[in-house]
């Protein structure tokens, strides 16, 4: 008979299907007992096997090569599992290749491609905000920001998201430091700033109407890493006249999702 596709075979003659799902069955295990570590528990065999609906014997099976590689391991005592060494091993090699602007480039590219405005990434150093990098769209009327300058927090929008969810401390340099006027709109007293940021923090993405340039409107939400601390803000922002009011509480969930993707790349668990 001869075999499909879907039943070709490795070099040892096993038909390579059957390894597949095994390979997944394997990392279901893997991703379990990742998902209670992160909440402090080990998963005794039993309630591995509840939890993902398979038999005792197939767990032990398929974690065998797991544990052999270090990804898990078992207690001896309590026969309990949790994640390995070599779990550790593979994420700090990940992280060790993880950069901002790297793992942003095509989430911003595609942002601008989405909702036609300038879209900048920065990163917090407060009381300013640093821009990293910035994608233009060339048929649009150009941002005069620049990669590498500086702007206030408190009246932009990518630093009212990052300060949002900043140590209480960040907060404190961004006050200090003053909160003059830049615009009619701009926030200028510390309780105006401190209600604006829990309200940011509840919709989850920041807006500057017109508070830092007098006609253009930004849209941010906040990128974190793999501590779940904010490392950086993404936004979309442009004229007035093209981000309406209406348009910005659009655009608020569409920046807000990007941002969470880009935290999932560096490795965020929000």
């Amino acid at each position: 008979m001869t075999s499909t596709a879907a039943e070709s075979r490795t070099p040892e003659g096993r038909p390579e299907r059957n390894q597949s799902a095994s390979l997944r069955r394997a990392l279901a295990v893997l991703e379990h007992v990742r998902d209670h570590a992160a909440a402090g528990t080990d998963l005794g065999l039993t309630a591995l096997a509840d939890g993902l609906g398979m038999s005792k014997s197939t767990v032990l099976r398929l974690a065998a090569p797991l544990v052999d590689a270090q990804l898990l391991a078992r207690d001896r005592d309590s026969g309990h599992f949790r994640l390995g060494p070599g779990a550790l091993r593979l994420g700090q090699a990940y992280l060790a290749t993880l950069d901002l602007r790297t793992a942003a480039s095509e989430e911003a590219h595609q942002l601008m491609r989405e909702v036609g405005g300038t879209v900048h990434l920065c990163v917090p150093d407060a009381p300013y905000v640093v821009y990293v990098d910035k994608v233009e769209n060339e048929t649009a009327v150009r941002m005069a920001s620049r990669i590498g300058s500086r702007a206030p927090m408190y009246c932009t929008a990518v630093g009212k998201a990052m300060l949002a969810w900043m140590p209480e401390d960040a907060f404190a340099t961004v006050v200090a430091d003053g909160l003059p006027a830049i615009t009619t709109r701009t926030l200028t007293s510390a309780a105006a700033l401190r209600t604006e940021l829990t309200r940011i923090r509840t919709r989850g993405y920041a807006v500057d109407d017109r508070e830092n340039e007098p006609e253009v409107r930004c849209i941010a939400a906040p990128v974190f890493d793999h501590n779940n601390t904010v490392i950086g803000a993404i936004s979309t922002s442009a004229l007035t006249s093209r981000i309406t009011a209406a348009r910005a509480r659009e655009l608020g969930p569409v920046v807000a999702a990007t941002a969470a993707r880009v935290s999932r790349t560096m490795g965020s668990t929000r």
